[in-house]
């Protein structure tokens, strides 16, 4: 790939823990790529997948979950719901041929700013080895009715929505 090419990320982070690892990062002056884009939920658990197909229509190259670690979600059982949907989408995102190294979950918690930028570090790191994501191809990929029909196909619930 060209050394020019800058890849945009996504990064869904819950607020009890993973948000505020985030903060703890930059008020810390923890050093990590600026081409992230956080968005803060309440629970990494409430992310559904059309969230994540919005973000790769919308251009980015790589959608990062991040929430807390398991055994200590703040709604008890949120973020191992979403370590059940980025399962089944990883699946469904292998039989349609939509690379899913470009998808990634990870448990930050609040005390963890350090983890936060060594994640976002190695994730930028994957995504730029990988290339820049073609938009029309992601679009025809990840389409609602490709996804329900892999995870159809992959044995997994239907979690994708129109």
């Amino acid at each position: 790939m060209t050394g020019n090419f800058e890849p945009k990320i996504i990064a869904f982070c819950c607020n009890w823990c993973s948000y505020a690892g985030a903060d703890l990062a930059g008020v810390s002056r923890f050093q990590y790529p600026t081409n992230i884009r956080i968005i803060r939920v309440m629970c990494s658990g409430r992310i559904e997948p059309n969230h994540i197909f919005a973000a790769f229509d919308a251009g980015a190259d790589g959608v990062l979950i991040s929430g807390c670690h398991p055994g200590d979600c703040h709604y008890i059982s949120g973020n191992l719901r979403a370590e059940e949907m980025v399962t089944k989408l990883k699946n469904a995102f292998n039989i349609i041929g939509f690379d899913q190294r470009r998808l990634r979950l990870q448990w930050v918690s609040a005390s963890e700013g350090q983890l936060f930028a060594q994640y976002i570090k190695e994730f930028v790191g994957l995504i730029t080895q990988i290339g820049p994501l073609n938009s029309r191809k992601s679009h025809l990929l990840v389409s609602n009715t490709n996804i329900n029909s892999a995870l159809k196909k992959s044995k997994g619930e239907v979690v994708a929505t129109e």
